[in-house]
């Protein structure tokens, strides 16, 4: 049961003692701190007897501290060893000097936040690339010695990773394809051309949007995913367990999520291709009255297989680079929730930034090459 704090003052031959009794804290506190500062006003020294006090913490000190105000330098302290501590710590703080403000200098400030950033982006690089390299060693030594590597792992994170992802992935490009086939067909309907609406679906989607959509599905979906499994076994010191135990975190977690996704990123672009196509049939259909054969027939004579093959070709590396982000930003979480929803996010962001630039890079390749 807390006692309200209070005090009584006592002459003798000592001088002033001030006994202080109940609770110094900050629920019982009130205005005991004001009253006894009002009541030691003139005095040169007194002193304090703080044993028959109950519990104290930061705010009963400070009053205390405020209300002698520097005179029981001239008395004397009666108190127990915790308590002393309490008001030698409370009294360090308030004479600490206050931190300096730094004035904001705005192009100063900017020029330091550029050269951290080119120096975090070099940093990010060289980090970048020893993972590359252990990734690489590990692969290395599966070729060498099959037995090393680790097949159900590998099959799991494909049924996870791939397999489980097949119904997002087949609906979202299904209406990718019907929106695609709407805004063609709106378009092509000035030029009296809405029969091209199969060409202009069949090309969109088996060239760009059955990838990309794929990809980004998996940046969001996989990648944030490798990150924060990897994330949470970095953080409970599960990976420094396996190598203490002389196990290779690649060897384990890296490689099996490395190739799982690279098997079913190419599975998952055929299907979003298909459902895409799909999606451009049932609206061609239901507005244009075109039918399923024709639709097909159109997209086997006039698109052919070649922008199928470009659409595909893309996978293996969209996938190589979801998941080598995926699994190095959770190779880098530190000990805190706070960093590994950090490189969560970034993970996330990364990868789809990085699908954006590949997809322009093969875009400009395959434009040169008149493919």
């Amino acid at each position: 049961m807390s006692k309200p704090a209070d005090f009584t003052l006592a002459q003798g031959e000592q001088g002033l003692t001030a006994l202080l009794t109940g609770d110094w804290t900050a629920e019982t506190l009130e205005d005991a701190g004001d009253r006894l500062g009002e009541h030691l006003v003139g005095s040169t020294g007194i002193n304090l007897d703080l044993r028959d006090m109950g519990r104290c913490d930061t705010a009963g000190a400070y009053a205390i501290l405020r209300a002698a105000d520097g005179r029981t330098s001239a008395g004397t302290l009666f108190a127990r060893t915790e308590t002393r501590r309490l008001l030698h710590l409370v009294g360090e703080a308030v004479q600490a000097e206050p931190t300096p403000v730094i004035p904001k200098r705005g192009f100063y400030d900017l020029l330091v936040r550029i050269g951290r950033g080119v120096v975090n982006l070099g940093i990010d690089l060289y980090a970048t690339l020893a993972f590359l390299g252990h990734l690489l060693t590990s692969i290395g030594r599966v070729l060498v010695r099959p037995s090393k590597f680790r097949g159900a792992p590998f099959v799991t994170l494909c049924e996870r990773a791939g397999l489980d992802a097949i119904p997002i992935v087949a609906t979202t490009t299904f209406f990718i394809g019907a929106v695609m086939a709407l805004l063609s067909i709106n378009t092509l309907r000035a030029f009296a051309a809405e029969v091209l609406v199969v060409e202009a679906t069949g090309i969109s989607v088996l060239r760009e949007f059955g990838i990309v959509i794929t990809a980004v599905l998996l940046a969001g979906r996989s990648s944030s995913a490798f990150a924060a499994e990897i994330g949470s076994m970095k953080m409970n010191q599960e990976i420094d367990a396996m190598r203490v135990m002389g196990v290779d975190p690649f060897d384990a977690l890296v490689l099996p999520r490395f190739l799982a996704l690279l098997v079913t990123m190419p599975l998952l672009t055929f299907v979003a291709d298909l459902s895409g196509l799909i999606g451009g049939l049932v609206v061609s259909w239901s507005i244009l009255d075109l039918s399923p054969s024709f639709f097909w027939q159109r997209i086997v004579d006039n698109v052919g297989s070649t922008h199928f093959w470009v659409g595909i070709s893309k996978a293996p590396v969209m996938a190589i680079v979801i998941a080598g982000i995926g699994c190095r930003q959770g190779m880098e979480v530190g000990g805190d929730v706070e960093s590994l929803g950090r490189r969560v996010t970034s993970a996330v962001v990364q990868a789809i930034f990085a699908i954006i630039l590949i997809d322009a890079l093969f875009a400009l390749v395959y434009m040169e090459l008149n493919i």
